[in-house]
């Protein structure tokens, strides 16, 4: 299921990321790599705040949408 489904406070490990590839590399910049953890903190109008790697980053619901849980 994409991130954007997952409710706050869930800590899920990322199955896949979905897009072009300048996207997933985007992604992948930010911490986003299959296998590791995610975890909701907050979610506003669609876009979402997510601990990764120990850092906190808000992210689009479009982003959001391309990252399987």
């Amino acid at each position: 299921m994409p991130l954007t489904l997952a409710e706050v406070g869930d800590e899920n490990i990322i199955k896949r990321i979905g897009g072009k590839q300048e996207v997933r590399k985007h992604l992948e910049n930010l911490g986003f790599v299959t296998g590791g953890e995610v975890k909701i903190i907050n979610k506003l109008g669609g876009n979402v705040i997510v601990n990764v790697k120990e850092s906190r980053i808000a992210i689009s619901r479009e982003m959001a949408q391309k990252i399987m849980i």
